[in-house]
């Protein structure tokens, strides 16, 4: 007779993530994560501060990040993730490797990643040179981040922006994918980047990358790729780009297939 099942639970590897207080999608970075990996979660302090570039620098601060990690260590994760990607490309690519340096600590460093550190190795690792953007940020977070991707050596060739401060996890599916449509312009961009890990994307990237016909990355993409990588395993997302080499290639367009490019050209953008 089997009963090995009272051996206990089959073991686990542990991912340390690192979230703003106002993060709603813990459930969306579990759909990246293998079974046999666990995430484990914890959030900066509250702070009555509403999505700024003066939010990203608080929830940002390394003493915070710190004791973050610290009372994650307990549960002896592998690798920690800080999930935010305005605070880690609030200042810049030295801001982001100062973090990193933080929340590695010294003696038995673990591995860390940022979302916007995770961003350009994914750039990298696909080869992008030139990248549209899509933010649900105001104006001011947005070219903060154009400025950040720019000093990579990256160019940002179109960029739609929504101007929340709240509540961005409400945004719906259909709002974007049409700023999406609105960010790339025709033959100008090798990828696309959703930013925010607050704004839900999972379900759209399959459907945006058959659409507009380039690698379409997204903030807790990014992180839950990077994240595992330094893990030695693989995310899971079926018809990614950056997860599934088979979708690097897009069949030719014929007449039952519209390319949709006549949507982007309305709406909100910058360049």
């Amino acid at each position: 007779m089997d009963v090995s099942f009272l051996g206990g639970p089959r073991p686990q590897r542990g991912v340390a993530v690192v979230a703003p207080f106002d993060f709603a999608l813990d459930r969306e970075l579990w759909r990246w994560v293998p079974d046999e990996v666990s995430l484990h979660l914890t959030r900066t302090p509250f702070v009555p501060v509403e999505v700024s570039l003066d939010l990203a620098r608080l929830v940002s601060e390394h003493e915070t990040l710190v004791d973050a990690v610290r009372a994650l260590s307990a549960v002896a994760p592998e690798v920690v993730a800080y999930a935010c990607t305005s605070g880690s490309f609030v200042g810049g690519i030295a801001g982001e490797r100062a973090m990193c340096a933080a929340m590695s600590g010294d003696g038995d460093a673990l591995p860390s990643v940022t979302t916007s550190g995770a961003l350009l190795e994914a750039l990298e690792e696909l080869r992008i040179r030139r990248v549209a953007l899509v933010t649900p940020y105001t104006v001011s977070v947005t070219r903060a981040l154009e400025r950040y991707v720019a000093e990579a050596g990256v160019r940002v060739t179109g960029c739609s922006f929504m101007g929340l401060t709240r509540r961005i996890w409400q945004v719906p599916y259909r709002d974007v994918v049409a700023m999406a449509h609105r960010a790339v312009r025709p033959g100008s961009a090798d990828a696309l980047f959703i930013s925010c890990t607050n704004l839900a994307t999972y379900d759209v990237i399959p459907q945006l990358e058959a659409e507009l016909r380039i690698p379409v990355l997204s903030a807790n993409q990014v992180t839950m790729w990077a994240a595992l990588r330094r893990l030695g395993t693989r995310a899971v997302g079926p018809y990614q780009a950056l997860l599934d080499e088979t979708a690097r290639v897009w069949p030719a367009l014929t007449e039952e297939t519209p390319d949709h490019q006549d949507h982007q050209d309305h709406g909100e953008g910058l360049t």
